[in-house]
């Protein structure tokens, strides 16, 4: 698990003092929630469209999960950071099909390539994620 660590950091909390099992749900919360928070910026980027278009909550839900990776992935590549090659490399995974995601032609790739695109992502934008990892803080210590 070599995002979590950092991401526990900025959420205060002590990875070391969690079992594997809790470390794992962790990351599967933090995971999870980080790409409901992406999608929220990605529908708040594209409001006009979503407007215009007057989908419902199920049919917006769908299209935003489609559309996650490849905006994270576009993202990336907007940032001159990473090429289509360095994304592929750091990946592991072939550059077509990195290229497939980043054109829409994969809405769907593994949930492995989505999580290394997001760990790179979260390199190429760390504010991003601090403000994320921010809000989500907040609301779990709201809850409580």
């Amino acid at each position: 698990m070599p995002a979590m660590e950092p991401l526990c950091q900025i959420a205060g909390i002590n990875a070391h003092k969690l079992s594997r099992e809790e470390c794992f749900i962790i990351e599967l919360e933090l995971f999870v929630r980080i790409c409901e928070e992406l999608k929220e910026l990605i529908k708040s980027q594209n409001k006009d469209y979503f407007r215009l278009m007057k989908f419902n909550a199920e049919k917006e839900s769908s299209m935003l999960d489609s559309i996650l990776i490849r905006h994270v992935v576009n993202d990336i590549l907007t940032s001159e950071e990473y090429s289509l090659e360095g994304i592929a490399c750091y990946t592991q995974t072939p550059e077509e099909v990195i290229c497939d995601v980043a054109a829409g032609n994969n809405p769907a790739p593994s949930l492995p390539l989505s999580r290394k695109i997001i760990e790179l992502h979260r390199s190429v934008r760390p504010n991003l994620y601090r403000e994320v990892m921010k809000k989500i803080t907040s609301e779990y210590l709201s809850q409580i």
